[in-house]
């Protein structure tokens, strides 16, 4: 609505510009599949012993492809996360040690509601579904109160409005 307010100062008055101190570097995407877990072995006593992933992470990895994420991970992405399915691996099979470096690598992709608040991703089909209410599904105070206008000229009790 235009009138409320002081009119902005011109680009050049400005005090605050907030430029980037460094430029930023515009990559080409590249959408990348998600890799198989491998198969491999690990040397244990001496002796090659073939690795077996824990089904709890062939399902976690099942889930990333699946996620709605996946479809903006590039080759390196899928690589660090490969890298993290062992990480996984080593937790579920009892290395507790492990839980504070999967923490960290799963949320530098959206894993849980606080990380994908931080990296500012956001639902698109969500919006459409609840026609712009919260998660509750109740209407917002403004959809509610938005055409409500404050009455001029109304009674006053000692300068305060009731």
């Amino acid at each position: 609505m235009g009138g409320m307010g002081p009119a902005p100062k011109p680009e050049g008055r400005k005090a605050r510009r907030n430029k980037d101190a460094i430029p930023q570097t515009v990559l080409r995407w590249e959408r990348a599949e998600a890799p198989e877990l491998p198969d491999f072995r690990i040397e244990r006593d001496e002796q090659l012993v073939e690795f077996v992933w824990p089904e709890r992470t062939r399902e976690w990895w099942q889930m990333w492809i699946d996620s709605p994420q996946a479809e903006h991970f590039g080759s390196s992405d899928w690589q660090y996360l490969l890298d993290t399915a062992l990480i996984h691996a080593r937790l579920w099979r009892g290395d507790l040690s492990a839980a504070g470096e999967l923490r960290l690598r799963v949320a530098a992709f959206g894993a849980t509601p606080a990380d994908r608040a931080r990296l500012r991703m956001v639902f698109a089909e969500a919006d459409g579904a609840d026609q712009g209410r919260g998660s509750s599904g109740v209407p917002s105070a403004r959809e509610l109160y938005g055409n409500l206008r404050p009455i001029r000229g109304g009674k006053t009790d000692e300068g305060t409005s009731p």
